[in-house]
């Protein structure tokens, strides 16, 4: 028999390697095959076995649960289930929002006394690049897996994704120094866009992939709240630009 489970918490092709190892090791399993982009496993069984058994083979790291398949005949008790998953995923986004939150509220204070809104986007995107790079750098092995599953030039060029946290330092600082402004406000269009774009094609295609935007410390679901944090950006640094 042929079972398809969710997996969260894979970040990498190690983690999928990783994965497949584990689950293969248990008793009546004859193959494992995962799918990192679709964070599925696909497992073929002698006999039935437990999702709890699953589980308890893999590292806590990962979390396993079995796939929902539509059904048609549905009784309309099921209709609630959107609302527990979109509960769940607001869950999730909390420590980005929150931080988000918190950015918007420092770069404010520093300018209410007198207020300019240019110097409050400075700011604000100065703190915004040094804050989520802060996260990137906390695994900076893991993160370049992450971030090509949906950026278009990290996936052409690996070295990409590798230098991709201290680009952010770098702009970060050039923001709250005031040092060549327009070529950050340029390279910020550059770089956010490309990453938007990637993001906007994961989010058309319904791919189940994990964000990588506070690097992998964090688990964060692709979702259009990802978009929407780019799009900030992007406005903010052609507002700039323009006037």
């Amino acid at each position: 028999m042929k079972h398809t489970y969710k997996i969260s918490g894979m970040t990498c092709n190690n983690c999928k390697a990783s994965v497949e190892k584990y689950l293969s090791e248990i008793d009546h399993v004859s193959e494992v095959s995962v799918n990192l982009e679709k964070g599925e496993a696909e497992v073929k069984m002698n006999k039935h076995i437990s999702t709890d058994i699953l589980q308890k083979a893999l590292p806590e790291k990962y979390t396993l649960s079995e796939k929902n398949e539509k059904n048609v005949f549905a009784s309309s008790s099921m209709s609630a289930m959107p609302m527990e998953e979109e509960k769940s995923k607001l869950q999730q986004l909390k420590p980005l929002l929150l931080i988000i939150f918190y950015i918007a509220t420092a770069s404010i204070l520093l300018h209410y006394k007198d207020w300019r809104w240019n110097a409050f986007m400075l700011d604000f995107m100065g703190l915004f690049y040094i804050v989520f790079s802060f996260f990137k750098m906390l695994d900076l092995k893991g993160f370049p897996e992450s971030f090509r599953m949906y950026d278009p030039l990290a996936k052409r060029v690996p070295f990409y994704g590798k230098v991709y946290p201290f680009i952010e330092t770098a702009l970060g600082l050039m923001f709250l120094m005031r040092f060549e402004v327009n070529i950050a406000l340029i390279v910020t269009l550059v770089v956010l866009g490309l990453t938007t774009i990637g993001v906007t094609k994961t989010l058309l295609d319904k791919k189940a992939i994990r964000c990588a935007c506070l690097g992998t410390a964090l688990k964060l679901p692709m979702t259009e709240a990802t978009f929407i944090e780019n799009a900030i950006m992007i406005v903010m640094a052609s507002l700039m630009l323009i006037f």
